[in-house]
């Protein structure tokens, strides 16, 4: 199962021709210019490169990079859907299926028990308000649920923006006794791993960016 994302996050006010922000009128154009300096600073000197791709192109290319693979990618926005589509067949990758739904519903009705190697989940929707965090696709139910359908030695890898989300997805994989830490904490980012435009959008305003990759026990 491939990236998975709810309902987008608004986090400024759009108008017809622009955006608001501190009461100044400022164009699309402006904003990624801002976005852009912001994060090559950030990320000089890292390795990693600077212009990011939307997430339908990012999955291309990790599917590109693996071809021996077979995919399932899942996202319930129905543009971001069409926008894999179109990469997919610019790319001729064959081996890549996308399914539009719920990630939850995909995995609990649609896939057997021990037919994933891995399941990747990049920037959900991180619900900010409290009061919103059941909205949040990694609980401790979804861990359970999607642990079950992964091999022995089957990956989940995460990656998030919002600290206190990463914390609770640190927290309830962690809890899942069926599932080990690759690392001591958070794992060092992957460097296959594409920038997407989600996670040029948090570094730009100075979000630490997390990623945990948990394996499948070998053994009950």
């Amino acid at each position: 199962a491939e990236h998975a994302r709810r309902a987008g996050l608004v986090s400024v006010l759009p108008l017809q021709h622009g955006y608001v922000r501190m009461g100044i009128r400022r164009t699309r154009a402006q904003d990624r210019d801002e976005e852009r300096r912001a994060l090559a600073k950030r990320l000089e000197g890292s390795g990693v490169a600077t212009e990011p791709e939307p997430t339908s192109a990012a999955t291309a290319t990790m599917a590109a990079a693996d071809r021996g693979t077979g995919l399932l990618a899942v996202d319930v926005h129905t543009p971001g859907v069409g926008r894999l589509l179109a990469a997919i067949g610019a790319g001729g990758l064959d081996h890549v299926r996308v399914m539009q739904g719920d990630a939850v519903e995909v995995v609990r009705d649609m896939l057997a028990p021990g037919s994933l190697a891995g399941a990747r989940i990049f920037f959900p929707d991180p619900w900010p308000k409290a009061r919103h965090h059941k909205r949040r696709l990694v609980q401790p139910s979804f861990v359970a649920l999607l642990a079950t359908r992964l091999v022995p030695g089957g990956f989940v890898h995460c990656a998030t923006d919002w600290p206190d989300y990463g914390e609770q997805m640190l927290h309830d994989l962690a809890a899942e006794p069926s599932l080990a830490n690759d690392s001591d904490g958070y794992a060092p980012r992957p460097p296959d791993r594409p920038l997407t435009r989600f996670e040029r959008r948090g570094l730009a305003r100075g979000h630490p960016v997390v990623d945990l990759v948990f394996r499948r026990r070998l053994t009950p």
